[in-house]
């Protein structure tokens, strides 16, 4: 890939990131206003789920589209050959190269959003901590996404310029 295709790349992944970001953070901030109780999971009104599925959408999203475009366009963009790399060895070097806080806990959130979308656990009280949890993991996606962001911005200044950053 050439470069001027690997930044089209990045700023296409780090605007995608950004959409899912602001839905996130906004179905994060109508959550927390919200307040649900574990006993309000049992019978929520149509308007709660519709909430509790924008959240549980744009969660996943941002947390799939991190991983699987923004940072592999993130290591191209830098000159790193990634062809065949497993996602954990491209997730040790971008916390090599200072992009990722900590490999291990990208994978622990994305254990933490796996259990949340996959599992169904029997009792209210497990459901409300699986959600309780999942919060606490989309908040810290969206800082890890605003560190890269930053990061991005940092090392390739001239993407500004084209109006995606």
């Amino acid at each position: 890939m050439n470069h001027a295709a690997e930044m089209f790349s990045l700023r296409q992944a780090v605007a995608t990131c950004r959409t899912h970001r602001q839905a996130l953070q906004e179905a994060l901030e109508d959550l927390y206003r919200r307040a649900l109780a574990a006993t309000e999971l049992e019978n929520l009104p149509k308007e709660d789920r519709r909430l509790l599925d924008q959240f549980a959408y744009r969660y996943t999203r941002l947390q799939d589209d991190m991983g699987n475009r923004l940072m592999a366009a993130v290591l191209r963009a830098l000159g790193e050959e990634i062809s065949g790399m497993p996602m954990l060895d491209r997730l040790n070097r971008l916390e090599q190269l200072g992009w990722l806080p900590s490999a291990d806990e990208w994978a622990d959130l994305r254990r933490i959003r796996n259990e949340f979308t996959h599992d169904y656990p029997e009792t209210i009280a497990e459901r409300f901590e699986r959600l309780q949890l999942a919060l606490a993991s989309a908040r810290r996606l969206v800082e890890i996404l605003d560190g890269i962001d930053q990061r991005v911005h940092q090392r390739f200044p001239d993407m500004e310029m084209h109006g995606q950053m």
